[in-house]
């Protein structure tokens, strides 16, 4: 399940805290950075922000994932993370599938991407079970882009 950060998680992780429904490894090196910008960012925090991903059978929030919105151009980059503790089970590209879909419902949205670091497989694999493409190198140095599929019409 997704649902939006609440100012008080957004606190408690910028802050260096813990809260008990949080899996064991969650918040993340980049959860701790995108948690004061959440505050910074409103937009982060709006319909097509930044979203906890939730595991339904215990509730507890294992990562998180968002848009960097507003859209350049048209175009929306997508980030994601899941804690240590609940890898591998396909939560990130669940979310990631389910995010994308929801960014493609906004009239700005024309096109959905993501910049992974080559050198870890597991990100790739989440970007390319959710259906991302390799379109080229990404804007960072040591990174490539990899692009949504359009939504089917």
């Amino acid at each position: 399940m997704l649902r939006v950060w609440t100012a008080a998680e957004a606190a408690v992780v910028t802050e260096g805290g813990r809260l008990d429904d949080w899996a064991e490894g969650f918040p993340a090196e980049g959860d701790q950075v995108i948690a004061p910008l959440i505050a910074a960012e409103p937009a982060w925090s709006g319909p097509f922000g930044h979203r906890l991903i939730v595991e339904r059978e215990s509730g507890l929030v294992v990562g998180s994932l968002g848009l960097f919105w507003p859209p350049t151009a048209g175009a929306v980059e997508l980030g994601y993370g899941v804690a240590p503790s609940r890898r591998g089970r396909g939560y990130a590209s669940e979310a990631v599938r389910a995010l994308t879909a929801h960014a493609f419902t906004a009239p700005e949205v024309e096109a959905v991407f993501a910049h992974v670091e080559p050198s870890n497989p597991a990100s790739v694999r989440v970007l390319e079970k959710a259906g991302f493409v390799l379109a080229g190198p990404g804007t960072e140095v040591g990174t490539v882009r990899y692009d949504a599929p359009p939504p089917q019409a």
